[in-house]
């Protein structure tokens, strides 16, 4: 029962990603209806400017809400949350399906952005708290396993579906996401940080499927307040006063001053140089991903092959490429090793942004690429950060398999261990 209750919370969650999949590649289907010159959708067609925007505007909505979601996470829970979710994701299919304003189309787009952003944060935290060991693994890559089943099946509907029971299907799917996040319980881990042990323990236990007294329980309660609320470590204390040098070490694998563990996240990040080193890798690699172009073909998929194959149906064309893109992110998750569970709250929030911030870009510039460079043109440029992408997982990245904390820490500071 414990197992299925966790399903539960990643089926809940993951939905969220599932939309946010549709909320993606919705414009690849539907914009020639926004563009037409007889277009009924509107009281004039879109621009090119607002055609842009309506592509680009939901990772400008996800850039701005990524900032506080950890605040919202820490202040209202993360099912509250998840209803707080759900509400701009409904708005924004029922300002697209009701109102024929390019002004409020747009405005629906940067409010599903919105919603996009905080769902990104939560379904992996959510998860992760109440997730067993022995399949934290695979639950966490349900929430990118679901976000490119959307994709997918955002296409499958552009394909299949009239305008109308598209907006309606995603209508619906918004209901769901909210009516799922209503059936589940709170997190423990939320619930300690507000010091409200007792129903933390119920919802160990809940998540568990076993009584609220028995020792896995409350072994279970004693980690998470350990967690939160770490003791100080016991140091050897010398006849001198002094604390032994050994100890010292073994708290300090970096060899760096012993108050750094103090420091606030963001003077980490300064001061820290395996922070920093690890903090412009992942940016780096990130960054090259992002330009390869991804979430710009999903935008623009009808349309690229539309230009690129003009004789082959450019809705299955866009069905296939889902289908390598779900098959892929399978493979990755099948494949990939299992890491902890720890990243840096501030590293992981700043790398967000800078990932909303590039989409953003990118997808506001791609309809102007293609016209200025062609389709061909656009492709070589994406390729040209697929290959500085190969080049810096080769140079820059160090290997980390099977490697200890100390050792990566060593490895990022180009040290070698003797």
């Amino acid at each position: 029962m414990g197992y299925l209750r966790q399903y539960q919370v990643t089926l809940a969650c993951s939905l969220g990603n599932f939309i946010i999949g549709i909320v993606f590649v919705w414009p690849s289907y539907t914009l020639k209806l926004y563009t037409s010159a007889n277009t009924t959708l509107l009281a004039e067609p879109l621009s090119d400017t607002q055609s842009a925007l309506l592509g680009s505007l939901p990772s400008l909505g996800a850039m701005v809400s990524t900032m506080f979601a950890g605040v919202m996470l820490n202040t209202l829970g993360r099912q509250k949350v998840g209803l707080c979710v759900a509400m701009p994701f409904l708005l924004s299919w029922l300002l697209i399906d009701l109102s024929s304003s390019a002004t409020l189309l747009l405005l629906g787009r940067f409010l599903s952005g919105l919603a996009c952003g905080v769902c990104f944060v939560l379904a992996p935290v959510f998860i992760s708290e109440i997730a067993d060991q022995s399949i934290r693994g695979l639950l966490a890559a349900a929430p990118t396993a679901f976000y490119c089943f959307g994709v997918l099946m955002s296409f499958v509907m552009g394909w299949t579906l009239t305008f109308k029971y598209i907006i309606w299907t995603n209508i619906f799917l918004c209901v769901l996401y909210a009516a799922l996040i209503l059936s589940v319980r709170e997190s423990p881990v939320f619930l300690l940080m507000k010091k409200n042990e007792e129903e933390a323990r119920k919802s160990i236990a809940y998540y568990k499927g076993l009584p609220v007294d028995s020792k896995p329980v409350l072994a279970e309660l004693s980690r998470l307040k350990q967690q939160l609320m770490p003791a100080f470590e016991l140091l050897t204390v010398t006849a001198d006063g002094k604390i032994d040098e050994a100890e010292k070490e073994k708290l300090n694998p970096d060899h760096a001053d012993v108050s750094i563990g103090k420091m606030p996240p963001f003077k980490m990040l300064l001061f820290s140089s395996t922070s920093r080193r690890a903090f412009t890798i992942v940016a780096i690699t990130i960054s090259f991903q992002v330009m390869m172009g991804m979430v710009a073909v999903q935008v623009y998929a009808a349309e690229i092959f539309h230009r690129a194959a003009p004789s082959l149906s450019s809705d299955m064309c866009s069905v296939l490429f889902a289908l390598v893109l779900l098959s892929g992110c399978l493979s990755c998750a099948f494949f990939s090793d299992k890491f902890g569970r720890k990243v840096q709250n501030l590293a992981s929030m700043l790398l967000l942004e800078l990932v909303w911030l590039l989409n953003f870009g990118l997808v506001g510039v791609f309809p102007f690429m293609i016209k200025f460079l062609g389709i061909h043109g656009s492709f070589y440029f994406f390729a040209v950060f697929g290959v500085l992408d190969i080049l810096a997982g080769i140079f820059l990245v160090p290997e980390t398999k099977g490697l200890s904390r100390e050792q990566i820490q060593e490895a990022l500071q180009g040290r070698r261990k003797t």
